[in-house]
């Protein structure tokens, strides 16, 4: 795929929303904060002409007008606050609608054509695909707005204040040269310079603030992998283990904390060095015209303030730097996780092998060839068929490729070639040895992948019954971490139950009862042939006791599928 320059990127990430069906209530919010920072810009050009009416009346000691101006301060505060308050609450509204678009686009495109689970097994320079949907989503929309809006100020800031500036202005004769609009000009040599040299000094950020995002996010995945496997490292006794681990993790972490701390440290020299300067500096260019008594009071206070906004205007990317490179650096990672997904989008269309339904009910493979991810052949050309309603037995040694065989009929393993005939119109469900337990309520893990909802009370509580879960039936409403409260065989008995509510037409058992003894795994497979009597199992195992399950018997030894 083409690499793409980063404004192209950037506009490929903010655009959809702006045309998308869900666009009317962002642009009316958008409208609404773009008017209210317009206002803000308002009001400041009308405290720099209050500036001046305030300050000449201390000069003329004139306390009438001293209290008038003091009423119209509170006026301009009041508006002032107002226009604050609101302008973030819709600016915050704006990020939340924005936000959710973006994240329910996101998770579409990760979970379509299965690119999640490519992106896990082949491309694993995309790190926390979670963090980025989670954390850099925000951070994108966040960001965008307040660089957006800031920028959009600091433009209007400039347009407005730099006439002012302009009339408050003297002419300055140079080497015989006469220069009309002398504080505009100082103003723009005084920011200009200082902008590149900010740039120079915060363009690392940008790199090292696309590392930190990763090691913080690599560091509290690991925190996670604990807690999702807390019994496991119990029962090894790993802790110390771990704690070495999340030590060596979170030492990333802090050395690259220390390599932002310092380049931010310089940045922060220069932008304080700069902003303090800058306070004075109007006052100094300015004094001399008062002292000369070219001026009264009010104007040096309505330069100076003038002088401010419009140095400020011209000096909007030094302060906003450190916010620009965070900014950079989360586009940076949006960007990547972008341009993984759309290869993998691509590369499913481009798959050796052709995977479609057949004209029979038969499941037909037809010089199938499966490979590891590295070039290892797994399985040579193989041909065969297994007719409807005939359990299939699929033997063979550990790493002999049987799960990936499975894989390779699910749609989901990119490393074959040959073509698959699915049963013309079947409905297929996979249980792999250890059960997805997605997070929720106990009746959603039984149903899974059928939306809770949709399946009765009755029937959920009635397949836990079934398969030995009786105890489990008045929890179908209780919302627990599964994964962590069932044991290995509970779980694998749940998988059962999820297939009897399922009631697929072919299931594929990957040594679902791997967990458990002979005589509840007999049990089990009675029970599956009883209740589901149209349904085409095809199993994985290694337990004899398994054959009198199934009528036919293949085996997968050295790269060959054959009977057994």
């Amino acid at each position: 795929m083409q690499k793409k320059t980063f404004f192209r990127v950037l506009w490929a990430l903010t655009k959809p929303y702006w045309v998308s069906e869900k666009r009317g209530v962002g642009l009316v919010l958008l409208a609404t904060v773009v008017g209210l920072t317009l206002f803000g810009v308002w009001l400041e050009v009308q405290f720099n002409t209050w500036n001046r009416d305030f300050y000449n009346t201390f000069e003329a000691r004139d306390q009438d007008e001293f209290f008038r101006q003091f009423g119209m301060f509170a006026i301009l505060a009041a508006l002032y606050i107002f226009n604050a308050v609101y302008r973030i609450y819709f600016q915050q509204m704006l990020m939340i609608e924005w936000r959710a678009w973006l994240t329910e686009r996101f998770v579409a495109s990760w979970l379509k054509d299965r690119a999640y689970y490519l992106l896990q097994m082949k491309d694993k320079g995309t790190d926390n695909p979670d963090q980025r949907i989670a954390e850099d989503l925000n951070g994108f929309v966040d960001l965008t707005l307040t660089l957006s809006l800031g920028l959009l100020s600091a433009v209007v800031t400039l347009a407005s204040f730099i006439g002012i500036l302009w009339v408050l202005s003297w002419p300055v004769t140079i080497a015989g040269v006469e220069i009309k609009g002398f504080l505009v000009w100082v103003a723009i040599l005084y920011a200009l310079p200082a902008t590149w040299i900010a740039h120079l000094i915060g363009k690392p950020l940008i790199g090292i603030n696309f590392e930190l995002q990763k090691q913080e996010a690599n560091f509290r995945y690991s925190l996670v992998r604990l807690r999702e496997n807390a019994e496991a490292v119990a029962l090894y006794r790993g802790e110390q283990e771990e704690r070495s681990n999340f030590r060596a993790r979170y030492r990333s972490v802090i050395a690259i904390w220390w390599t932002k701390m310092v380049k931010t440290k310089q940045l922060n020299w220069f932008q304080s060095f700069y902003a303090q300067l800058a306070i004075i500096f109007p006052f100094v260019v300015a004094g001399p015209r008062f002292f000369g008594g070219a001026i009264p009071l009010g104007v040096i206070f309505q330069v100076a303030s003038a002088f401010g906004q419009v140095q400020g205007a011209l000096s909007w990317f030094i302060n906003a730097y450190t916010t620009f490179a965070n900014w950079k650096a989360t586009v940076d990672r949006l960007t990547t996780f972008t341009e993984a997904i759309e290869r993998e989008h691509e590369a499913s269309t481009r798959l050796g092998g052709e995977r479609g339904e057949g004209e029979e009910r038969a499941l037909t493979l037809e010089r199938l060839e499966l490979e590891l991810p590295q070039g290892k052949p797994l399985l040579q050309a193989t041909s065969l068929e297994l007719q409807a309603g005939e359990p299939v037995l699929v033997t063979g040694p550990s790493g002999a490729g049987k799960s990936t065989l499975f894989r390779a009929i699910a749609g989901i393993w990119p490393y074959w070639k040959g073509r698959i005939a699915l049963p013309k119109g079947a409905r297929l469900l996979f249980l792999p040895q250890r059960p997805y337990l997605p997070l929720g309520t106990l009746k959603h893990a039984v149903s899974y992948p059928q939306e809770a909802a949709s399946v009765p009370d009755e029937d959920a509580r009635a397949a836990l019954a079934a398969v030995g879960l009786a105890h489990l039936q008045d929890a179908l409403a209780r919302d627990e971490s599964w994964a962590q409260t069932l044991s290995g065989g509970e779980q694998q008995r749940l998988a059962i139950a999820r297939a009897l509510i399922n009631r697929p037409d072919w299931l594929f058992m990957d040594e679902p009862t791997a967990s458990l003894p002979d005589d509840t795994q007999a049990e089990l497979y009675d029970l599956l042939a009883q209740r589901l009597p149209g349904t085409t199992f095809v199993s994985i195992g290694h337990r004899e006791s398994l054959a009198r399950f199934h009528a036919r018997r293949l085996a997968l030894r050295g790269g060959a599928l054959a009977p057994a």
